[in-house]
């Protein structure tokens, strides 16, 4: 009897070499201390301040704009760093939408042309992580799967929660770092997402 196919946005488990994450920052970076707080209703705003300044600058260039990430999520514990996905035609040509970014107060901080096309701008007010993609991004899709299922789990909410309240009084070398220490329950509740999704089947891939 042959296997169950796997799930088209599955990825195996592996956790982000922050060597290799160094080499695709854009100029200097910041220091960043990591630090999770309680959920703040005022991120919702925080975001609809972002969306209205990437809009104003990008206009019909603006195939999709999401707020994705923990603060996305209502009563969720999280870095106070917004994280929106924004699509555009094509990632690649920084040309049709850097610079108006740039003008509108966005920093470029990392390029990754060879993940899904991704990039990466940072807003310091509200402080903001703006992930640019291409359309038909795996990524992007995996972000929204990600949120709709702690917005409906809230055991899963609770469990996430607890686990980045514990890391935020921690020390790290980057935002990379901190995302390693998150990689394994991240992934478990992924393969729970993939089992549960009825548009595709999903053939069961634990943790090594």
């Amino acid at each position: 009897m042959g296997r169950v196919p796997t799930h088209p946005l599955w990825r195996p488990y592996e956790l982000a070499d922050l060597d290799e994450v160094a080499k695709l920052q854009v100029g200097s970076q910041p220091p960043r201390t990591i630090t999770v707080v309680p959920y703040d209703p005022a991120w919702p705003d925080h975001y609809a301040e972002l969306e209205s300044r990437v809009r104003a600058a990008l206009g019909s260039k603006v195939l999709s704009l999401q707020h994705i990430g923990s603060t996305s999520v209502p009563g969720l514990a999280a870095k106070p760093v917004i994280d929106a996905d924004l699509v555009v035609g094509d990632s690649a040509d920084e040309a049709s939408y850097v610079p108006a970014l740039e003008a509108a107060g966005f920093v470029l901080r990392i390029r990754e042309p060879d993940w899904e096309g991704h990039r990466l701008l940072t807003l310091e007010a509200p402080t903001a992580n703006l992930h640019v993609f291409p359309p038909g991004t795996p990524e992007a899709a995996r972000h929204r799967m990600f949120r709709d299922w702690l917005l409906a789990h809230p055991d899963d909410r609770e469990v996430y929660a607890a686990l980045k309240t514990g890391l935020g009084t921690k020390t790290f070398r980057s935002g990379m770092d901190y995302n390693n220490q998150k990689a394994a329950l991240v992934y478990d509740i992924y393969e729970r997402i993939f089992a549960a999704d009825p548009a595709h089947e999903h053939d069961p891939q634990p943790r090594p």
